[in-house]
């Protein structure tokens, strides 16, 4: 049987298009995820107030308690 070599040229362009297209997926969720993560600390932080008091304890916790399920 003859196949087409532009076949297979064509279904390696779908897929490494497709790759491509679920990596930039993935990058976007994740700047999404940081984005609300940071924004749930900042509320945190600031407490109601003008202005947060950075610096204290909160971000040490935070990475002592998340570390050992989803690393540094």
């Amino acid at each position: 049987m003859l196949i087409n070599q532009s076949l297979i040229a064509d279904i390696k362009a779908i897929i490494a298009q497709s790759k491509d297209e679920a990596i930039r997926a993935v990058d976007h969720q994740r700047t999404l995820m940081y984005w609300d993560i940071g924004k749930r600390i900042f509320e945190e932080e600031q407490e109601g107030k003008d202005r947060a008091d950075y610096g204290k304890y909160l971000t040490e916790y935070i990475a002592n308690e998340l570390e050992p399920e989803y690393g540094s």
